[in-house]
């Protein structure tokens, strides 16, 4: 069982590590051709992805229909897609356009703090002395991040800081939606229904299909996306969740933000000021402490 656990782990730090040069590969197509837009990427990502992922769920005989017997888990599953998945990957591609996936990842990575004022604000839970003081560190991080220290300016766009914040909000919508499902179903088909739903949906908005993504110097970074950046590392991930704790499951998450980063310095040639390294530091830190359980305590 220790050996699964030891394996499982690495699976895991594989998997954040390929979510992060996920990004890169997106950026490089959103610079081929301006008719790349991250609404047009991310359909095409979740719908294939969504379909890949349920042919799985199928095989493995998860029975992905049943998601669809009650009312309830047929529109918790349908929300799961609108409301989770669309923000956690549409906007954190909205902000790599606009940025990179250094600081879109790193942004996106606050998204704990939502689910802990949703928790506390919603549910009413009392937060921990611990928690408060890691939101503190977090949102100092991000200031430092946005401004370089200097609250009369901005060191990243408006857009970056927008798009980067609605996906840490996607990141808290993509956590809480679909608790209840996890537990009745296959997560691989939870994530596979999911993922097609926000396709569609992004596609029914947006019904735009954009030629030169056939180009072959698209065709590459492209299947890079849909493999290594969400077939693989879902597949992966959702997997490790049997033998890996959910809290260190969380702590290890922080290889997404330090693969993109080192990805982006390394492929784009991305400057990356004290500043930058202060406020990534603060925020990877923060969240680390905040899935951090003294042993001896339920995790």
């Amino acid at each position: 069982m220790e050996n699964k656990k030891k394996f499982w782990t690495i699976m895991i730090i594989i998997s954040c590590t390929f979510w992060g040069i996920s990004g890169i590969f997106a950026k490089f197509i959103f610079n081929l051709d301006r008719s790349n837009t991250p609404i047009f990427v991310s359909q095409i990502r979740m719908i294939i992805s969504g379909l890949v992922i349920l042919f799985f769920s199928w095989l493995n005989k998860d029975k992905p229909m049943e998601i669809w017997k009650t009312k309830k888990s047929s529109f918790t599953i349908i929300m799961f897609g609108l409301l989770g998945l669309i923000p956690v990957q549409y906007c954190y591609f909205e902000a790599i356009k606009y940025g990179d996936a250094s600081i879109a990842t790193i942004l996106q990575f606050i998204g704990p703090f939502f689910i802990l004022f949703y928790l506390t604000i919603v549910k009413r839970q009392a937060p921990r002395r611990i928690e408060v003081i890691c939101t503190i560190i977090a949102f100092i991080g991000v200031f430092i991040l946005a401004t370089h220290g200097n609250i009369n300016h901005l060191a990243i766009t408006p857009q970056v800081l927008f798009w980067g914040l609605l996906s840490a909000i996607g990141v808290a919508t993509n956590t809480l939606i679909p608790k209840s499902l996890i537990h009745e179903f296959s997560p691989t088909a939870v994530t596979g229904w999911g993922l097609l739903i926000a396709g569609v949906g992004l596609f029914i908005i947006h019904p735009h299909v954009s030629a030169s993504i056939l180009a072959p110097q698209a065709i590459v970074p492209l299947l890079c996306v849909l493999v290594i950046g969400t077939i693989i590392p879902f597949q992966l991930f959702t997997s490790a969740l049997r033998y890996v704790k959910a809290t260190t499951a969380s702590m290890l998450d922080a290889f997404e933000p330090i693969s993109a980063t080192i990805g982006s310095i390394l492929v784009f040639n991305m400057h990356f000021y004290l500043a930058d390294m202060i406020g990534s530091v603060l925020i990877i830190l923060a969240v680390i402490l905040l899935n951090w359980q003294p042993k001896g305590k339920i995790q």
